[in-house]
């Protein structure tokens, strides 16, 4: 892991790195404490790992809860470029959502190549996180994000027994993700936007039954595809805190 570039603002260290040819951030606090969990944080389908919206919900866990996050550049996301199979699947689903055509077979395709490539990726990030002094191989692990995040964090999380909590929610189910459901037993937090014009509420109703978790909470909000109130992102703070440990409680 080489950092690249480092800021710091309002108590939140933000550290660029590459790990070989994937590009990630690290925020930590200031005045951090060795060992504070860590949230690892996917980012949406077609956005990157500084998104906005990943970058507030990262500050919220590092200056609420004192946790260290991270999030990495999935392929063809952000500082990568995509390579000609996965300009065809872009392309098939512009093509398809313009037409009004269905796009569930495009994005199943798409999003298990997705997985196969960035599971292993995320899994040496976690390897090069764990060697570093100030989080180490005890830290706590968890995992967040959604739609595209979920389709990558769902096969993580069947193997990666490190990770053992995530806040998940508003993806395209298919079986293959439906599979990695039953083999989740961690804690889970699922987000469900009730109005989605893209995804049947139904689909993901099934893929939260079939989670084989003792503890999944499902939290189901009106609106679309990307609407996630910010009381859900508080609320996550609180979950993690419960699942995770840490030094002090959320507010």
């Amino acid at each position: 892991m080489h950092f690249t570039a480092k800021t710091s603002s309002n108590g939140v260290v933000e550290r660029n790195f590459t790990l070989g040819d994937v590009p990630g951030v690290l925020w930590s606090p200031a005045a951090g404490v060795a060992g504070a969990p860590l949230v690892l944080m996917g980012h949406p389908g077609g956005l990157h790992k500084k998104t906005p919206g990943l970058v507030a919900r990262a500050h919220h866990y590092v200056t609420t809860c004192g946790f260290t996050v991270a999030a990495i550049d999935a392929p063809g996301h952000g500082d990568r470029p995509r390579n000609a199979q996965d300009e065809e699947w872009v392309a098939a689903l512009q093509n398809a959502r313009a037409a009004g055509e269905p796009m569930g077979l495009i994005i199943a395709e798409y999003n298990i190549s997705l997985a196969e490539r960035h599971v292993p990726e995320w899994q040496a990030t976690l390897d090069a996180l764990q060697s570093l002094p100030e989080i180490g191989p005890e830290a706590p692990i968890g995992y967040g994000g959604m739609t595209l995040a979920s389709a990558i964090g769902l096969p993580l999380m069947a193997i990666e027994p490190r990770i053992t909590a995530a806040v998940v929610g508003g993806v395209f189910v298919y079986d293959a993700l439906t599979e990695a459901a039953r083999q989740i037993t961690i804690p889970v937090q699922f987000l469900l936007p009730w109005d989605d014009e893209e995804i049947h509420r139904q689909t993901d109703l099934d893929l939260f039954d079939a989670f084989a978790s003792k503890e999944k909470t499902l939290h189901a909000n009106t609106g679309s595809h990307h609407h996630v109130p910010w009381f859900e992102v508080e609320d996550s703070a609180r979950f993690y805190l419960r699942h995770l440990g840490a030094d002090r409680p959320a507010d």
